[in-house]
């Protein structure tokens, strides 16, 4: 098993720290799908890297969408932006 399949295990048995350290490996391989599944299931984690990349491209949209999905402060960054 790979790393990725035996934190997705453990994050399938409800390990929240399994489920951030995906988030971090997604980031690190700047799998941006691996971390659009991770916030679908609510990852707060996935949603902050996915919010620092938005913002640092300054995707407006893209932070509108993951605001849409749940990560309130990608809401917040995007009110910035707008100031």
């Amino acid at each position: 098993m790979t790393d990725w399949d035996t934190l997705r295990a453990l994050a399938d048995e409800g390990n929240e720290k399994a489920m951030d350290r995906l988030a971090d490996l997604a980031d690190q391989r700047s799998d941006l799908d691996a971390l659009n599944e991770l916030l679908d299931e609510g990852n707060e984690r996935a949603g902050e890297h996915l919010t620092r990349r938005a913002a640092a491209a300054k995707d407006l949209l893209e932070l509108q969408r993951i605001s849409d999905a749940g990560y309130e402060e990608a809401g917040e960054v995007l009110d910035r932006l707008l100031d």
